[in-house]
């Protein structure tokens, strides 16, 4: 039988907190989480830099260089002077080269089509990244109890991005436009930040033991993960305007702010060069494109001061110090909006602006895991 304890004994001082629950149907093969964990990880990498040369392409009107999708074949570029003339011919024959770019030599062809080709190149990567490690991790029995389906789902998105990533070069070579259209570009984007923030998030979860999760899981803070999930949401929506606006170059109609142009609401708003109905104005109107994307930023700024607000009086230092983190890249990536906006989005601050989306989305992400799964602090700072 114990002796009697002082009232001032420092609670915990002798006895350890219990580990989680640990082993048997909780855990499942435990021996795979690390590697699966880290394949996960180049796998984010690879689709963070993807974004970024996908951004890139755009932004440097590369994206329909390359008139042909051959998935397999395609992955050799021009190895002589004769396969650079046959593309050099391709493209020619395009609508954008004839009505854009008719003077452009083979040389200047030459600078666009390996953005492009990177682009496409990456795609392939990922996908044998993807695959290989599946296959390796499936056949050696190290995926993870549950974890088969999850891991087969980002495989499929990623062959339906390659999919959606011709669909969206193709509304560029039908004659009506010079450029891809900008909701399939909003589409292919989108569905490129789904697969990050699904990797992310597997990524955050592998990180502890499942026995783990489910104990910190009776911490978690419904409210705030309520909150962060509509601020996920919301960024992610400004993240699809966004591409809106790099599809029609409409960053570069309005270099004021806070007015655009001398009005706070563009002159011909609603205004199509050979008309067609009112929706195609939201799509096609640099200045309602850009007007909408504005207003977004500042519903995204305000949401998100009340979400760092709540986060910042979490019980939870580590939920605190995430939330922080996201005010703080929050109010850079407005910043980087305005200045992107006042230089007429020049190549440098455009690429640092979709940087920053995929930061502040990732931190969002990173956040919220943080709300659902505490990491919960002894009196003395400890990791339970």
């Amino acid at each position: 039988m114990s002796g009697k304890r002082s009232i001032f004994e420092e609670v915990g001082a002798e006895a350890k907190a219990s580990p989680p629950p640990q082993g048997g149907m909780i855990d499942g093969p435990r021996r795979g989480r690390t590697p699966v964990r880290y394949w996960l990880v180049a796998i984010f990498l690879l689709v963070a830099a993807m974004i970024l040369v996908g951004g890139l392409t755009r932004l440097t009107d590369s994206g329909l260089s390359i008139t042909e999708w051959k998935p397999l074949t395609g992955a050799l570029p021009p190895l002589n002077d004769a396969d650079w003339q046959a593309e050099f011919a391709r493209y020619q024959a395009s609508p954008e080269y004839q009505l854009q770019n008719s003077q452009m030599t083979l040389e200047g062809f030459k600078s666009i089509f390996w953005w492009e080709w990177g682009h496409r190149q990456m795609g392939r990567t990922i996908g044998m990244v993807w695959a290989l490690g599946f296959a390796f991790f499936w056949a050696t029995g190290r995926i993870p109890a549950g974890w088969t389906g999850r891991l087969l789902g980002l495989g499929a998105l990623g062959g339906l991005q390659g999919l959606i990533g011709w669909w969206m070069v193709s509304s560029g070579l039908s004659g009506r436009m010079v450029d891809v259209a900008s909701y399939r570009l909003a589409t292919h984007l989108g569905l490129a930040f789904v697969i990050l923030g699904l990797t992310g998030w597997y990524i955050l979860s592998l990180a502890r033991p499942e026995g783990w999760l489910l104990q910190a899981r009776r911490s978690q803070e419904p409210k705030l993960f309520s909150l962060s999930t509509g601020l996920m949401h919301a960024t992610f929506l400004q993240i699809l305007l966004g591409a809106l606006v790099a599809g029609i170059d409409a960053g570069r109609a309005f270099p004021t702010w806070p007015l655009m142009g001398e009005n706070f609401f563009p002159a011909d708003a609603f205004y199509v060069p050979d008309g067609g109905g009112l929706w195609r104005a939201f799509f096609e109107n640099p200045g309602l494109v850009q007007f909408l994307h504005r207003m977004m930023g500042y519903l995204v700024l305000a949401f998100g001061i009340v979400v760092w607000l709540k986060g910042h009086r979490s019980v939870h230092p580590r939920t605190k110090a995430a939330f922080d983190l996201v005010g703080a890249m929050l109010l850079v990536q407005v910043v980087l909006g305005i200045f992107t906006v006042l230089y007429a989005a020049p190549l440098h601050l455009g690429l640092a602006h979709q940087a920053g989306a995929i930061v502040l989305f990732i931190l969002i992400l990173r956040a919220r895991h943080r709300a659902l799964y505490p990491i919960v602090t002894s009196l003395r700072g400890q990791n339970q």
